[in-house]
């Protein structure tokens, strides 16, 4: 099965309510770990590939080990860029062969994040991929990516942004964390604020980063208010 986009992938997802897991590889066992896991489950799969990850491994290796991994798995994967940090990268990853990219501007102003994610969209758009945009910031780090504070997404910002922008998915934060969880106790999710969220952009696939120490009642009740 060759590589697909989020597209129909999301759109199923929506359909039937579940997430779409998306998974960060960098070298082949990885890799293989997680196309056998789709496989077995005959789940559709992100993987998902860092800026670290194509300093490590190349991303033509990457792209080559995953080609190899689509001609035993027989399930929809998505290769996907994890936080693009400026069009170059994004651009580079949508000429090697990647069906879709994340431009994650949160770090610049709401202005300076819609005019590059913009410039993204209109670059992927014109190649058929996919472009996953990021407003608002998740505490904690990962790799280059770091932020001590959450800073909550504004569900009427999100709606303007998606407009102006184009982007096809939006990652939002709700309270998240990247890496594992590091605050006390058991993650504190804006429940409401997500569903206000998926409300105003109806249809709409919303990312959620940082799920990887949330518990499972919690991705469940992400399903239901609308986060993928």
């Amino acid at each position: 099965m060759p590589l697909t986009t989020p597209k129909a992938m999301f759109e199923r997802a929506y359909k039937e309510g579940y997430a779409v897991g998306a998974f960060n590889v960098n070298n082949m066992e990885i890799i293989q770990g997680i196309m056998q896991a789709g496989a077995e489950e005959q789940a559709p799969l992100i993987l998902q590939v860092s800026a670290g990850a194509r300093k490590y491994a190349g991303q033509h290796y990457i792209v080559k080990l995953i080609e190899a991994g689509l001609l035993e798995a027989d399930v929809p994967v998505v290769l996907h860029l994890d936080h693009g940090a400026d069009f170059d990268i994004c651009k580079a990853c949508v000429d090697g062969g990647f069906t879709s990219v994340m431009i994650d501007g949160s770090h610049h102003s709401f202005e300076e994040n819609v005019a590059v994610t913009k410039r993204v969209v209109e670059y992927a758009h014109d190649h058929g991929v996919w472009v996953e945009a990021e407003l608002g910031r998740l505490a904690g780090v990962e790799e280059h990516v770091s932020s001590e504070h959450s800073i909550y997404t504004d569900p009427d910002q999100a709606v303007e942004f998606v407009e102006r922008t184009g982007c096809d998915s939006l990652a939002i934060a709700i309270g998240t964390s990247h890496g594992a969880y590091k605050f006390k106790g058991e993650a504190k999710l804006d429940f409401d604020r997500l569903e206000t969220i998926g409300n105003l952009l109806p249809g709409y696939p919303l990312v959620l980063h940082g799920a990887s120490s949330v518990p499972q009642h919690f991705v469940e009740m992400c399903n239901k208010y609308g986060g993928q």
